[in-house]
């Protein structure tokens, strides 16, 4: 039987979530580019108290799947950063404008994975498949992981990339990666 990202991924994330949780904020440093444990919060909490994630969380809210970050079941957010934002521009802005919560509520849930994933684990994953690790979006859009040197890339099906940006924080739902690129869909062109 062939091992899916999803059966190779399961076992790791709890054996490294274990260690994770019997220490203390006061017991170890917040990780650079690692995972902060933060079991208390929502994702929704933890993203409102992330000073770095605001439009993320502005995006979520004018989307309406403020709900999804508070409910039971697990997500890992591919948190696109502010700097992500402000790097749109005008399209970003155009993105917030209620006419365009369709657009936006696809564009969420492509930074939109099942389950409790932390760099860690993904790193991991990468590290025992011997290269890139592709996974399907909420949006069922694929996403592939790789490493470049230290650093983790995700790379979305039409080429667009993000580094993880930052350090993530593991909610009691789930998991919020920051990336340094909003991932778009690719542009359609709708002239005859």
């Amino acid at each position: 039987m062939p091992v899916t990202w999803k059966s190779a991924l399961a076992p790791l994330s709890l054996v490294l979530l274990v260690p994770m949780a019997a220490c203390s904020e006061a017991d170890s440093p917040e990780p650079e580019n690692g995972t902060r444990d933060d079991g208390t919060q929502t994702l929704a909490s933890a993203l409102a108290a992330d000073d770095h994630l605001r439009s993320l969380q502005a995006a979520v809210e004018r989307s309406d799947l403020s709900g999804v970050f508070d409910g039971p079941a697990s997500y890992t957010v591919l948190a696109p950063d502010d700097a992500a934002f402000e790097a749109l521009g005008d399209e970003g802005e155009a993105l917030l404008e209620a006419d365009q919560r369709p657009m936006l509520v696809a564009i969420l849930r492509d930074h939109l994975l099942p389950g409790h994933l932390t760099p860690e684990t993904i790193g991991e994953a990468i590290e025992r498949h011997g290269g890139p690790v592709t996974m399907t979006t909420l949006g069922q859009a694929e996403v592939s992981f790789s490493r470049s040197g230290d650093d983790i890339v995700v790379s979305s099906g039409d080429g667009m990339t993000a580094q993880f940006a930052g350090t993530a924080i593991a909610a009691n739902n789930g998991v919020i990666i920051p990336i340094d690129t909003v991932l778009l869909p690719p542009r359609q062109d709708t002239a005859p």
